[in-house]
């Protein structure tokens, strides 16, 4: 999830460009030769959608399996639950506790006014970090990537190396302390060839390259390179109908839900967990400075990744807890988050040896996997099928996900996954699962700056693989990572998906995503009218605590097969390991946290079910509140939600297209303005009357002494 070398190089960029407007001289490039830009084309690409090959046989064998849904009734589901007991049970020992055990219940909190706090974080550097790290971006943002954008296009004109201009941004790095020197060594070593690359081939300016990467944060800025329409077949669209309750005692299918693992091989108990860099927890983070800094055997709320043993403690629990799956979704995100110290070889042994133990843990369940932003080395580094340099290229990363992937998928699905890591499967008659790579709608892929026009021809392959869908009456569900209306995915790509998931309603039923790291999910609407929802994005949780949360994964049921299926999610159940209670007891347990309907009272799980939840998420603060609890995995390092974060998070769920919230969020975000406004007045009231009362005593005493 995290994209650390952005921060950096635009965090160093932008002190430059403040030293470069006091002392002009340190910047004269003097007689040097300027250089132009290159000029760049882009490659013929003649493939054609037709050309793949289509999955036609089942892979699923036929089954006929009755899973006992989920209690719909709250209590009856808290009442049952053996390990919510035993939790409470094992709740009352923590008074005996030392310090050391209970070192991630200490919280740094600021003590100074909101509005004072955020005056002096505005001209803070590491703000930039923060907002690039967590996607929440901010005009700080906007000035750094601007400033350095700028300042790299004018280092590329007037003819500096690329060498030179990589020992600049380590130089600035490591002078102004934005991070340790070996960090700010790979960033600049990784991502400074690929940028340079690929700034000295694009025409457009600061403006264009910062609201392409940032969004709307950085303005909607009109850009003539990357505008482009996905285009339709020429047949009808299918009227809607309204979608009835799935029928009960009908079969269904029970499905795992794995997103963003983050395993880290090099996880260290006992390491230093508080350390200066964007990984921690490793023998290379030093030993840790007090006894709270020490990182916890199966894990730790603060920056670091997945151990092994807590990985293969979850996969032990879900083949013994859960041994009736009848498939498993897996959104990606294998490598570990130290993004600036990252090999093609580490992250391909990663994945080679995540796929190896799913496949020992799950004999014979068939396993449907989608790529996540990190698999790659660079991390978001995904050029398209045109950039076909050696050095370049991503087949080296393709080619080994169709070895790996086919242990699961059918032959059929090798054409488009050297291609660009999607694929189509038909799982049951009538009931089909596609897979996209949402790395070419991922904004930190710098390669889309060349031409983000529907990279490696994925969206148009995708309406071909909707229409023959449709024509064969087939429902689909749709995989990917990153979320089409989550921050990172670009704009334009949005926009397009959005039209396509709208367009093929009545055959999309389900869509699951990750890369956010919390519980959570997305509702689609009509373009033409709001008040009708369409479609649903399901979010799974992480596995990774990374950070401040506990690991998690989910569990679907979803319409099998029978005459009036509708291939709709009935239920889902969200489980989680308290990271906190397991370092405390040395005692993994694993958990159901909730389950929809019961917990949010929910008659289904329909696209208008989720609507009317937001609805009532909005007027009730206490329903958001029991939500917020579940979308941070019940951490007990959660910060506290004002009204600002209750918007932010409502609309996130009104968003299934990025960088639009204007256009979703109005009514949400009056609703809660509104709702606000009687504290605001009755806080200032109260203010105000201190003040008047403190003035008139202190006028009263002034007169007195006279």
């Amino acid at each position: 999830m995290s994209q650390y070398y952005f921060p950096i190089v635009f965090v160093v960029l932008l002190e430059i460009l403040r030293l470069a407007q006091s002392h002009p001289f340190l910047f004269n490039s003097g007689n040097q030769q300027r250089r132009a830009q290159v000029e760049w084309k882009t490659p013929e690409d003649n493939w054609t959608a037709e050309a793949a090959p289509r999955s036609i046989y089942p892979l699923l064998q036929n089954q006929y399996n009755k899973h006992q849904l989920p209690p719909t009734n709250r209590y009856e589901m808290i009442e049952g639950d053996e390990d919510e007991q035993l939790l409470r049970r094992m709740n009352e020992a923590r008074q005996n506790a030392s310090a050391r055990t209970l070192f991630y219940s200490t919280k740094e909190e600021s003590h100074l006014p909101p509005l004072l706090t955020k005056t002096i974080k505005y001209f803070n550097l590491q703000q930039v970090a923060f907002e690039l790290e967590t996607s929440v971006m901010s005009q700080v943002s906007c000035t750094a990537c601007k400033a350095g954008a700028g300042l790299l296009q004018h280092y590329i004109r007037t003819g500096k190396s690329k060498e030179e201009i990589i020992k600049m941004i380590y130089q600035y790095c490591v002078n102004l302390k934005i991070q340790s020197a070996r960090v700010c060594e790979g960033v600049s070593q990784l991502f400074g060839v690929e940028v340079i690359y690929v700034l000295k081939r694009i025409t457009i300016g600061p403006d264009e390259i910062c609201s392409f990467i940032i969004g709307d944060a950085c303005g909607d800025i009109y850009n003539p390179y990357h505008e482009w329409e996905v285009e339709f077949p020429p047949v009808p669209k299918p009227d809607p109908r309204e979608l009835g309750l799935p029928k009960e005692a009908v079969p269904v299918f029970k499905v795992l839900h794995l997103s963003d693992t983050h395993f880290d091989p090099y996880y260290a108990e006992g390491s230093n967990a508080d350390c200066n860099e964007p990984l921690c927890c490793r023998l290379t983070n030093g030993r840790p400075t007090t006894p709270n800094g020490a990182a916890g055997k199966w894990g730790d709320y603060r920056k670091c990744d997945t151990p092994q043993r807590t990985v293969d403690h979850m996969l032990n629990h879900i083949a013994d807890t859960h041994s009736d799956i009848d498939f498993i979704i897996w959104t990606g995100d294998l490598p570990p988050h130290d993004v600036w110290n990252q090999t093609k070889e580490e992250n391909l042994k990663v994945l080679k040896e995540t796929v190896k133990q799913m496949t020992e843990k799950f004999p014979g369940i068939p396993i449907f996997p989608a790529l996540g932003n990190h698999e790659s080395a660079p991390v978001n580094s995904f050029p398209p099928p045109y950039v076909q340099q050696v050095d370049s290229s991503i087949a080296w990363l393709y080619d080994e996900l169709d070895v790996q992937w086919r242990r699961w998928l059918p032959a059929s699905v090798s054409h488009t996954v050297r291609r660009g890591a999607f694929y189509s499967v038909l799982v049951r008659p009538g009931y089909r699962i596609i897979s996209l790579n949402m790395n070419y709608c991922n904004n930190k892929n710098w390669w889309l700056l060349l031409n983000s026009t529907d990279p490696a021809t994925e969206l148009q392959w995708f309406i071909y693989e909707l229409q023959s869908a449709e024509f064969a009456g087939e429902k689909v569900h749709v995989i990917g990572h990153i979320p089409p209306g989550h921050s990172d995915c670009l704009k334009v790509w949005s926009r397009n998906y959005y039209k396509i998931v709208s367009r093929f309603e009545s055959t999309i039923t389900a869509q699951f995503f990750g890369h956010t790291h919390f519980d959570e999910f997305e509702v689609f609407y009509d373009p033409h009218d709001l008040s009708r929802a369409t479609s649903i994005a399901y979010i799974g949780p992480s596995v990774t605590p990374y950070n401040d949360l506990n690991p998690g994964y989910r569990i679907y049921y979803i319409d099998g097969d029978h005459d009036e299926t509708t291939r709709l999610v009935v239920d889902h159940e969200s489980w989680i390991m308290n990271l906190k209670e397991a370092n405390l007891y040395d005692y993994p347990i694993w958990y159901k946290l909730y389950s929809t309907r019961a917990a949010y009272g929910m008659k289904g799980l329909r696209p208008a079910d989720w609507d009317q939840l937001i609805n009532n998420m909005t007027d009730s603060k206490e329903l958001f509140d029991l939500y917020y609890k579940h979308y941070w995995k019940n951490s007990p390092v959660k910060p506290e939600c004002d009204y600002e974060c209750r918007k932010r998070i409502l609309c996130d769920a009104k968003s299934g297209r990025s960088h639009d919230r204007k256009y979703f969020c109005e009514v949400v975000e009056a609703k809660i303005d509104e709702s606000n406004k009687g504290w605001k007045d009755w806080l200032f009231s109260s203010i105000s009357s201190s003040i008047s009362y403190a003035i008139h005593g202190i006028t009263r005493i002034f007169w007195r002494k006279r």
